[in-house]
């Protein structure tokens, strides 16, 4: 017990030393370099990686009695901090580009839906296009119907006027002669 009370000891100093190094990264501690509790609170509350986090890794749980230290052998405090910090930027680095394809995908969908509008004004002009092509060559088809009824209405009549004129002409100069 009183070896688990000495390891204790001196990983809570390495843990105050990693602390005081990460502190001062970040501007924070005391006059005298130690940490507040203004500190811990923020450090608890800190969105990646709290402080608590790395003692929590260290404690012995009490109902676990498999473990007989506090901390793996091969791993000193200084070790875990390099860890964690390691591990938070990995987790920027990944929040980081999580957050870029988040913004890539708004702006794709943003594009997506500007093409879909024009994409449906264009097929719905396309449409009326068609729809007029159709009624004007219907109307056209017409016209040639009616043009071609006409001459051979013409047709009819001119030859009917022929005949009629011949036979004006056959009447009329028999009793000339």
């Amino acid at each position: 017990m009183t070896q688990q009370g000495a390891a204790l000891q001196n990983y809570n100093n390495e843990l105050v030393k990693c602390e005081q190094r990460e502190l001062k990264v970040k501007g924070g501690g005391s006059a005298s370099g130690r940490p507040t509790r203004e500190d811990a609170r923020n450090a608890s509350r800190a969105p990646l990686c709290g402080l608590s986090r790395v003692v929590l890794v260290g404690v012995r749980s009490s109902r676990d009695p498999s473990h007989s230290s506090v901390f793996p052998p091969s791993l000193g405090i200084e070790e875990l901090c390099q860890k964690r910090e390691e591990l938070c930027r990995q987790i920027q680095q990944e929040e980081d580009e999580k957050q870029r394809l988040q913004n890539e995908v708004r702006q794709l969908t943003e594009k997506l839906a500007r093409v879909n509008e024009n994409l449906a004004r264009k097929i719905a002009s396309r449409n009326e296009f068609d729809r007029t092509i159709a009624e004007t060559e219907a109307a056209y088809l017409k016209i040639l119907e009616s043009s071609q009824t006409l001459l051979s209405v013409l047709k009819r009549e001119a030859g009917n006027l022929t005949k009629a004129t011949a036979s004006d002409q056959k009447t009329s100069g028999g009793k000339d002669s």
